[in-house]
């Protein structure tokens, strides 16, 4: 006789969690292959749109400027961005990808499709995903 899958059980905020435990683990162990963090993924996939300030980019990540901060540092002495003075405000600087940070972006950006399966309604996923994602964080990020 064939069990049910317990899982099936678990409310909604439990599986939310689990699935998301597992996927950033996945990614961590295969981001590292590559050199990278998923936070310095994602500034490498912010600045595919062009030069941003350290702000900017703490702001499109929803993340404080100090943590971006942290991302950046260690992005600047993997070799993968640059930060250089702004040319109007010099008290602040414009982060730029490098080459090598290009070759990295590059070589990661395929890696959500590599990892995990193709779903049955990807786009409903996503939909419902972001809508939890606004619901849980409304009133915490700027939008």
């Amino acid at each position: 006789m064939e069990q049910a899958d317990p899982m099936a059980s678990w409310p909604t905020g439990r599986l939310l969690s689990t699935a998301a435990r597992l996927v950033e683990h996945r990614w961590i162990q295969t981001l590292e292959r590559v050199g990278l963090t998923h936070a310095g993924l994602v500034v490498l996939h912010l600045l595919d749109a062009g030069p941003l300030s350290q702000t900017e980019l703490a702001a499109r990540a929803k993340v404080e400027t100090q943590t971006m901060s942290r991302t950046l540092d260690r992005l600047e002495r993997e070799g993968y961005v640059e930060r250089e003075r702004h040319p109007q405000d010099g008290r602040r600087h414009v982060i730029t990808r490098t080459p090598a940070g290009r070759a990295a972006w590059e070589s990661a950006r395929t890696l959500e499709a590599d990892l995990f399966p193709t779903l049955s309604d990807q786009s409903a996923i996503r939909q419902t995903l972001l809508e939890i994602i606004r619901a849980s964080s409304a009133g915490r990020w700027e939008p």
